[in-house]
């Protein structure tokens, strides 16, 4: 059955691939460029470096320091503004194939002063089969010690990204994906209470599971879970009004924002405004009884990946406005981007705009630094951390 399965995937990857358009570009320059915007004229992006392999992730410790992961399972450090030639040593063993890898990488709230890090991965299993896990260990600068694995899934396939956020009562929220392509194995399981794929996790910081999560005592949920119904989900985001802030994939059309509650259910797959790389429906209605609106909806699809909302004072204009960043726009290779939301007070959204569209990169996450600039991470074979920072 698993077999078949996973002819069956392949089978609609080939074909979605196949339907796929690109467009011609060029290799990212070395910049710096400066660009205009609707409210805050006059951005400059520079590039850090663009030396990365396919980065995910992106975090900053109290010193500044930034911390990149790529997906082929190498953490990367980036002090005083250059990259480090060698990897921080003493992961673990990494199932690094496809989509799947290193995800995220977090430091703990208190990192300062017990200089612990988390990181989302996948890790390999029997039969070529794999789990999304998550790790914790001691940051000394160069090197993790102390490693180990808090938490992981049932064993999967085709698995996909993973993203991670400390609540402000310093739980740990973490993404797990259902399926990137129907009918890969999992289609379902979003809706599956025994199962920990197509959720939002939450857990101690140690891994134990908190007892005031939403099915803690439920037969037949898992006590891990805190929301249910996602499908491929790369960004998360607690905003200080004490609302956590989600993006997920539909395939093709459908991408959502969704902020995420207790308990609830999100549709994927029963419900859904989203077509299949086909162009059938995924579901016969967009929305059933029951199930969470999205919050911001994209068709066609935009592919969103890390997302945040902007704080700092570096930009006044943006203050306020949600990034999301943007694998390729419409099922066309080569429009990936930043994309910028404008919110009103009760973050629904007002107008958007398409920012670094002439970099023709796929955007993979998007952070506001703690000097108050936007930094971006861009998912390439060559990938690269950009900087915007206004320009005099």
């Amino acid at each position: 059955m698993r077999i078949a399965a996973l002819i069956l995937c392949l089978g609609s990857m080939v074909f979605a691939q196949s339907t796929v358009v690109d467009l011609p570009r060029a290799p990212l320059g070395d910049g710096p460029w400066v660009f205009d915007s609707a409210e805050q004229h006059t951005v400059k992006v520079t590039v850090i470096t663009k030396a990365l392999q396919r980065p995910f992730g992106l975090a900053f410790l109290p010193d500044g320091t930034i911390l990149v992961t790529e997906r082929p399972g190498r953490l990367r450090v980036v002090r005083n503004g250059v990259l480090e030639p060698q990897p921080v040593a003493g992961l673990p063993e990494i199932y690094a194939r496809g989509n799947d890898g290193l995800f995220d990488v977090l430091p703990h709230p208190d990192f300062a002063r017990n200089r612990l890090l988390y990181f989302a991965y996948t890790k390999p299993g029997p039969n070529r089969d794999a789990a999304h896990a998550l790790g914790r260990g001691t940051f000394d600068g160069t090197t993790l010690t102390n490693v180990e694995e808090l938490y992981a899934t049932e064993w999967g396939t085709s698995l996909g990204g993973s993203r991670l956020a400390f609540g402000p009562d310093t739980t740990i929220y973490m993404t797990v994906p259902a399926a990137l392509v129907e009918p890969a194995p999992g289609w379902q399981l979003a809706q599956e209470p025994g199962s920990s794929y197509g959720k939002v996790l939450r857990l101690r910081d140690d891994g134990s599971i908190p007892p005031d999560n939403p099915f803690v005592g439920t037969p037949g949920y898992r006590p891990e879970i805190y929301s249910l119904g996602h499908r491929d989900h790369l960004g998360l985001f607690w905003h200080p009004s004490g609302q956590l802030f989600q993006a997920e994939h539909g395939p093709n059309g459908g991408d959502e924002v969704n902020i995420i509650r207790a308990g609830r259910n999100y549709g994927w797959p029963i419900s859904s405004f989203g077509r299949q790389y086909r162009g059938q429906r995924v579901s016969p209605v967009p929305y059933r009884e029951g199930i969470e609106l999205p919050q911001i909806l994209w068709v066609p699809s935009i592919g969103p990946s890390g997302l945040m909302i902007y704080g700092g004072d570096r930009f006044p204009a943006w203050k306020g406005n949600l990034f999301v960043g943007s694998a390729q726009y419409g099922e066309v290779r080569g429009t990936g981007h930043l994309q910028r939301v404008v919110l009103n007070d009760n973050f629904e959204d007002i107008r958007r705009e398409r920012l670094l569209d002439d970099l023709h990169q796929r955007v993979r996450d998007v952070r506001e630094g703690p000097d108050g600039f936007i930094y971006v991470l861009t998912d390439q074979e060559v990938g690269a951390l950009l900087r915007l920072e206004p320009a005099p």
